[in-house]
Parts: C-alpha cells; sequence; structure tokens
C-alpha cells in the first residue's frame, strides 16, 4: 500500500504569541510533521496543550527564554532527539528526529535556525556575521559525513540565488544576499550533494519567497520579499517529493509571523 507523508516548517516567530495562527494552520494543511524555528519559548513553557489535541502526540523541543528556540511536532512516532550547536555557544538553534514508523522508517529531519548575522557584513567589526558563516562551515563539515535518507529544513536566513530577493542589486551588500555568504551556503549544499526542493518545484527564475519585512506598511503591495527559508534533501527522499507549496497567504492571517510556512509531500 503507497503512503504519503507532508512535511511543514515554519519560523514562526514566538509560538506562545501566535498559536492561534499555528492552529489554524494545522487544521488547514495538517501536516504530518511540523517543523518550528524561533519558538522563542523555553522547554518547561512550550505549548504542548496546543499540539496534543491535534494528534502531534511526539514532541521534540530544543527551546531557550525570549530567544531562538525550534520544535519538531509530529504524529509519526520518531526517536534519536539529537542537537547539535553548530552556533558554538549553547543557542538553541538546532533539533534532529528519525521517524521509526511506517515506509518513511528511517528518514532524519533535522530543524535548524541558522543566525541571521546581524546588519554589516563584515567580521572584523561585526561579531554576529562571523557566528553565522562560522555556523555555516560547521553544519558544512557535519554535511560531508551525511549518509541516511535526510530532510534538512528551516529558517537558513540566507536567499541564495538573484531570483530568491525582490532585487538582487539593492540586496548585494545586505545581510542574507551577499556574496560571502551564498558562497557559503553553496559550499554547505555541495557538501551533502543536496537537493534544493523549492527551486526543483519552481525553477529559477520563478518567484519564489518566504519572507517579508514587518516594516512594509502594505507587504503584499511592497512584495520586497526575500526567500531565506529551505528544505533540502539527500537524493534518494528527493526522488519521493510529490509537490512542494510556500503558504503565501499566511503572511496576512492575524498577528502573522514575517516568514511563511513551507509544505512539501512525499510519496512512496
Amino acid at each position: 500500500m503507497s503512503e504519503t507523508l507532508k512535511i511543514a516548517s515554519w519560523n514562526i516567530n514566538s509560538v506562545r504569541f501566535r498559536r492561534e495562527i499555528v492552529e489554524r494552520f494545522l487544521h488547514e494543511q495538517a501536516p504530518d510533521v511540523l517543523c518550528l524555528q524561533e519558538t522563542k519559548a523555553s522547554n518547561d513553557v512550550f505549548p504542548h496543550d496546543l499540539f496534543e489535541p491535534l494528534g502531534y502526540i511526539h514532541r521534540a523541543t530544543n527551546g531557550q527564554p525570549m530567544h531562538h528556540g525550534v520544535a519538531t511536532l509530529s504524529r509519526v512516532a520518531f526517536t534519536d532527539d539529537v542537537r547539535h550547536d553548530w552556533q558554538d555557544n549553547g543557542e538553541a538553534r538546532h533539533i534532529g528526529i528519525r521517524l521509526n514508523q511506517g515506509a518513511f522508517a528511517g528518514l532524519r529531519i533535522e530543524n535548524v535556525y541558522v543566525p541571521a548575522g546581524g546588519d554589516v557584513p563584515d567580521r572584523t567589526i561585526n561579531p554576529k556575521f562571523g557566528q553565522k558563516l562560522d555556523f555555516i562551515e560547521r553544519m558544512t563539515r557535519w554535511s560531508e559525513g551525511v549518509a541516511d535518507r535526510t530532510l534538512v529544513v528551516g529558517d537558513f536566513n540566507i536567499a541564495p540565488l538573484e531570483s530568491d530577493v525582490w532585487s538582487h542589486k539593492a540586496l548585494l551588500d545586505v545581510v542574507s544576499h551577499t556574496p560571502i555568504e551564498v558562497a557559503a551556503l553553496d559550499r554547505l549544499r555541495a557538501a551533502g550533494d543536496w537537493i534544493d526542493l523549492g527551486r526543483h518545484f519552481v525553477p529559477a527564475p520563478g518567484r519564489l519567497h518566504t519572507w517579508w519585512s514587518y516594516r512594509a506598511k502594505d507587504w503584499a503591495a511592497s512584495d520586497r520579499g526575500r526567500r531565506l527559508d529551505h528544505m533540502w534533501a539527500t537524493k534518494d527522499i528527493a526522488a519521493q517529493a510529490t509537490a512542494h507549496t510556500v503558504c503565501e497567504p499566511c503572511r496576512s492571517w492575524e498577528k502573522p509571523s514575517d516568514h511563511v510556512p513551507l509544505v512539501t509531500e512525499f510519496h512512496a
């Protein structure tokens, strides 16, 4: 019998503040697995009561008070609650799990929140930018050893292609689209021979934004978006991907995150 798996990833920018739209999203999209970034909740205050009644009885959280944080919520049983400190300072920016139920048993899902990197793209005067580059370098070294069917999902905070931003020329010197960041992300992708599922389904130069600043009075009218959120897959699981959706309408919901969810469906 064939089986499908639906995986969503979303930088929610505070799961407790936006619990109503999380619940709405789960009712409308019903993913089997939801990976959240920037939960901004320590593990002891994470809203488990939101997910339990909806069938997400398998949960892995890596949180800290007020900042960062990732969580993976699943209707499918999993093991291997792993946390890599790619930031090398204890910040809660990764959690990895391995599904152990059904046709996708053995699939690893790595949920990651890459640092934003501050405002100035120069590590000599902006330590946050250096931390971001070092984070990606540590991920790259890890990626070289990946041998299992694996998905890496989350907020990478880098828009790599010219068509991944509203204006390549305007953003060349803006953190998230600088050549040094793009080159670092390219090395990470090559290290694991990852398939970029977004661009697999929407080839460049097709429009594919996932983030719009809160500063815009009308985000949709100005449409100054960037593709900061990604889903990458090893070739074996990428071959089972059947659909990929950027849930752009979520940006207009009440109390929205500045990011929107990504949803990929797989068939086995």
